[in-house]
């Protein structure tokens, strides 16, 4: 931008400032008084100047001496030798003890006053049956140059750099650091200042371009599971703690999985280093958990035919699926009717893709009631898709999952990507539930929240999600609904 450019560009405040500016460089203080502007005003108007290059602005680094709380404690109540000679001055002579409890000294004070006053003259000590203090005659009419030095530290005034040292090694007086901004004019500035076009109204360009302003907003994925959140508890469910860390026995055993399954080794899970192993609940909800896999328990179930082990039940692991905090919460205890969710983060080894992670969110969740079937676990899962996806496509496969019987997998078309399964479905076994004593049906489901959110935010790779691409943050639209 040329001079006159900048000149046309000046606003008000800024031209007040100029004009202010024009003799010598002053504090944004000085520049508010003497120009009649506020505080913010005047530090607008030196912002823009200095952007402008038409004023400089300059820090000025000054050391100033402050009181600390011992400092306006001494000040306020007397400096601890002085409060010494002050007993000392209406008896002949005190113990140490005395001194020390008529004028109100700690220990370490005490110990300085002494020193203090020793070195000065002001005191003696007497050996007799004990040591005895007594007052020397120099320090009659003997005025404080400490104590005139708080008093002018409290006051804002100059410091005597030796004294004030002496009160700072006593933890009386502290020094801060105090920064000032100091505005003068630049050449440019007073060449503006005294052009024909200053004293000109200000001119504006109606056909420029318009700046492009990016509102303050959440993370576009944010967004979403916050909304998701909105929608499932205006529909009556119940939000379940999320858990990063849980134990085999919630990821697996009360999900009626057996202690060999394939997908327990570390090919398909993590497991902790350290901690290795974590807590088991009450022994009743265990032994009920164990009697299940080893002989059905409560059921008509043959369960898995093994030996149970608790040990291995009690590793800890990242959580590898939302549906722990399904298990945790009907170990807990759970209500009739209710409905349940969580969003939980979830951790697998896994090839990166477009539509795979290793670390993802979850949304899980239950429902348990009376008369419940595997008919309205079909819509609801098509409500979710439709309702909070956004899919228009959607279909079911028969599928197996350790937990559930029957169970379901249900896909949704992209317009991109085609056919993407991102939800398990089914009826809890009854080697869950009434090994837990829930005597209902309970309806249960696994979504891959993220791959939801691609059908939403109509994203093409499931690693967008995360991505920091200033770009797409703040162009992307709000999630609203």
């Amino acid at each position: 931008m040329d001079l006159k450019a900048k000149i046309r560009s000046l606003s008000e405040i800024e031209k007040k400032t100029l004009k202010v500016l024009s003799n010598e460089e002053k504090e944004i203080s000085e520049i508010s008084k003497e120009s009649g502007i506020n505080i913010d005003s005047a530090r607008r108007a030196v912002n823009w100047l200095e952007q402008k290059e038409l004023a400089k602005i300059t820090p000025v680094k000054t050391i100033k001496a402050g009181l600390t709380k011992e400092g306006k404690n001494a000040l306020e109540n007397g400096l601890p030798e002085q409060r010494m000679l002050d007993v000392l001055s209406e008896e002949e002579e005190t113990s140490f003890d005395d001194t020390i409890q008529k004028a109100k000294l700690s220990q370490q004070e005490f110990n300085v006053a002494l020193g203090l006053n020793k070195r000065k003259n002001f005191v003696i000590i007497s050996k007799k049956e004990k040591p005895m203090l007594e007052l020397t005659g120099i320090s009659k009419g003997f005025e404080s140059e400490e104590k005139k030095e708080l008093e002018k530290i409290s006051q804002g005034k100059k410091a005597d750099s030796q004294i004030s040292k002496e009160l700072a090694s006593r933890g009386l007086v502290e020094e801060k650091e105090e920064i000032t901004r100091k505005v003068s004019i630049t050449k440019e500035g007073s060449t503006a200042l005294n052009s024909k076009e200053f004293s000109e109204e200000r001119s504006y360009n109606i056909h420029e371009k318009v700046p492009e302003l990016f509102i303050g907003k959440k993370q576009p994925y944010i967004q979403f599971l916050n909304n998701i959140r909105k929608k499932l508890v205006t529909l009556g469910f119940k939000e379940m703690p999320e858990r990063l860390v849980n134990q085999e026995f919630y990821n697996f055993d009360v999900l009626f999985q057996p202690q060999n399954h394939p997908a327990r080794t570390w090919t398909d899970t993590y497991q902790l280093k350290n901690p290795k192993i974590g807590k088991l609940p009450n022994q009743e909800k265990v032994n009920a958990i164990k009697n299940a896999h080893e002989h059905g328990g409560k059921t008509i179930s043959k369960g898995w035919g093994y030996s149970w082990n608790p040990e291995i039940a009690s590793k800890l692991m990242p959580t590898a699926h939302g549906t722990a905090a399904d298990a945790r919460q009907m170990i807990e205890g759970v209500e009739f009717p209710r409905k349940y969710f969580v969003i939980n983060r979830c951790f697998r080894p896994d090839v990166l893709d477009a539509t795979h992670l290793i670390e993802f969110n979850q949304l899980d969740g239950f429902i348990v009631g009376e008369g419940l079937s595997f008919r309205n676990l079909l819509g609801i899962l098509k409500d979710f898709a439709v309702e909070i996806a956004g899919a228009t496509d959607v279909r079911f496969f028969p599928d197996y999952y350790p937990f559930t019987e029957p169970s379901v997998q249900l896909s949704a078309k992209h317009p991109d990507l085609g056919w993407v399964e991102f939800a398990g479905a089914g009826i809890f076994r009854p080697e869950i539930t009434e090994s837990l004593g829930i005597k209902e049906p309970v309806l249960a489901w696994g979504m891959g929240v993220d791959r939801l959110a691609m059908f939403k935010l109509g994203i093409k790779d499931i690693r967008h999600l995360f991505s920091d691409d200033l770009t797409w943050l703040r162009k992307s639209k709000m999630v609203i609904d």
